[in-house]
């Protein structure tokens, strides 16, 4: 079987909740497989993570009608990525992130005696794809766009008005990425020397604190009082059962079930045309703005690090210059200087002959 029929397939996205897999007995050992790789990491967002990638690739091959064991080669890698490439939806970072997930799970494969194959992910390195870690592809909002959002969300309206406004606070504020949000529960709500906190596990694994100021505890407390799941103090217990209170989200749905990623994202998009602000929303959107807005109002940068949880400052510094450098460009002084010049020259202005 091939990939390559003259034309590169597209990268279908697989369908919501699954990895989609071979049939039959092959089908079961990848999806094994697929476990016990997973299980190997810590934190439950890389394993996320990790798993969404994994689906595209999976995904891909199975449109492409490639066994991803016996039959994947290097040549369906790059085929993938020419297809992110051509769809236009995937940026540099995206294609590197992916390429990344799928080359570690063969990896894992090669190492574990899984497979005598080569790394079908293990492309050239001038083949794979390109990123700027001095320029962010993520746009950040503006200090006006930032109220705006943030006015847009208080005044939503609808049973889930007041979480609305929570989970704009949490993400602009806070600067949590969305997985971080939405696998939150509310018993990692506490205090610490006096601030409100959330603790939760952060990606690689590791214990992560974020203080939570005045905005976000007004909006995330006026909705936690009106979450009826969170009334009863104590659940009730099976008779000869030690009971421990279940998991209760931090964000949840009117059933009390964990508000998934796509309802964040379509959220805040629907939040961004009501606002009339002119970018693509994601909830990485506002985590980027939480960090250059911060460092704008004076925020020390490894304080900014620390917060977004950034095991290497470079990251971080990714973000601050992103909005600086903009607001530094030379098309502004440009502009400035030849309307300055226009205005000396304009009819209202008198020159030599009129003086």
């Amino acid at each position: 079987m091939t990939v390559l029929s003259g034309e590169v397939l597209p990268a279908v996205p697989a369908p919501h909740g699954g990895l989609p897999t071979v049939g039959g007995a092959a089908g079961d050992v990848l999806e094994e497989l697929l476990r016990e790789w997973l299980v190997s990491y810590a934190s439950p967002h890389t394993r996320d993570a990790y798993q969404r990638d994994l689906r595209h690739w999976l995904t891909f091959l199975a449109v492409s009608g490639v066994d991803p064991l016996t039959e994947a080669r290097r040549v369906h890698t790059n085929a993938w990525l020419r297809a992110q490439e051509a769809t236009g939806r995937a940026s540099a970072a995206t294609r590197a992130r992916r390429l990344a997930a799928v080359s570690a799970f063969y990896s894992w494969l090669i190492a574990e005696d899984r497979t005598d194959r080569a790394n079908p992910a293990a492309i050239n390195p001038k083949q794979k794809p390109k990123t700027d870690p001095t320029r962010p592809s993520t746009p950040g909002l503006s200090r006006a766009q930032a109220e705006a959002l943030l006015a847009a969300a208080d005044a939503d309206t609808g049973p889930q008005a007041a979480r609305t406004a929570a989970i704009v606070a949490l993400l602009l504020y806070g600067g949590l990425r969305v997985g971080e949000l939405v696998g939150a529960d509310v018993e990692q709500l506490g205090h610490n020397r006096n601030h409100r906190v959330l603790r939760f596990t952060a990606k690689g694994g590791g214990e992560h604190l974020v203080a939570l100021p005045a905005p976000v505890t007004r909006r995330l407390d006026a909705y936690l009082a009106g979450r009826p799941d969170l009334t009863e103090a104590r659940m009730p217990v099976l008779p000869g059962q030690a009971g421990a209170r279940p998991r209760r989200p931090l964000v949840a749905t009117a059933s009390g079930a964990r508000v998934d990623r796509g309802a964040v994202w379509r959220l805040l998009r629907r939040l961004a045309t009501t606002a009339k602000i002119p970018v693509k929303m994601s909830p990485h959107v506002l985590r980027h703005t939480c960090a250059t807005l911060a460092r704008d109002a004076g925020a020390r940068l490894e304080d900014v690090q620390e917060q977004l949880g950034h095991a290497d400052a470079r990251t971080t510094r990714r973000y601050d210059h992103g909005g600086q450098r903009l607001d530094r460009a030379p098309a502004y002084t440009l502009a400035a200087y030849l309307t300055a010049a226009g205005d000396e020259h304009s009819p209202e202005s008198p020159d030599e002959e009129t003086a």
